[in-house]
């Protein structure tokens, strides 16, 4: 495997993280509570982006090959709790 082939297979791996961090920060505006005023849409995608990509990661780790059912339904679990903990929903 070539370099250039080696950055494809690393992006299609992170690209349902992206995906689902960015839609989520961007949904989490019109669904949850008022954030505060300092928190951009970005911020939120970023830190979705980061632990997306880690529970991908962990079940690659876990299965063996990547794109199992399991590990995408884990990462929407993940990136939706992290959403609603920065957001502080259970305020409010």
């Amino acid at each position: 495997m070539g370099p250039f082939d080696l950055i494809l297979h690393a992006l299609g791996f992170v690209a349902p993280a992206f995906a689902v961090g960015a839609l989520v920060a961007l949904a989490a505006r019109l669904v949850l509570p008022r954030q505060s005023a300092g928190s951009a849409w970005w911020g939120d995608a970023a830190i979705n982006f980061i632990v997306g990509v880690g529970v991908l990661a962990a079940g690659l780790w876990y299965f063996g090959v990547d794109g199992k059912m399991a590990s995408y339904a884990a990462l929407v679990a993940a990136i939706a709790s992290v959403q609603w903990a920065r957001s502080k929903a259970w305020r409010g």
